[in-house]
């Protein structure tokens, strides 16, 4: 296997682990944004406040997207991993 081959793979690799994160990162700083929009607005410094919802929606965002998840890795997988290790 050459080096293209290898940065090829690490490089579609990197693609879908930053596709894969990135439905729970959007959701995790949109909840942040808008708790401590609502913190600033109305003096409320709790704690739990920003941990508590935010894990929440991240955990419904997670359960949403798991489908999407698994397709996307179980087909780099198939396609590209795979092969590889079949190939030798």
């Amino acid at each position: 296997m050459s080096e293209e081959h290898i940065f090829d793979i690490t490089r579609q690799a990197l693609w879908i682990a930053v596709r894969m994160s990135a439905p729970l990162l959007i959701a995790a700083l949109v909840t942040g944004v808008v708790i401590g929009l609502f913190q600033a607005l109305t003096s409320v410094q709790e704690m739990t406040l920003t941990f508590v919802p935010k894990v929440g929606l991240m955990l419904a965002i997670f359960w949403v997207t798991m489908s999407f998840m698994t397709a996307l890795l179980s087909s780099f997988f198939t396609d590209q991993i795979l092969p590889i290790i079949a190939g030798g």
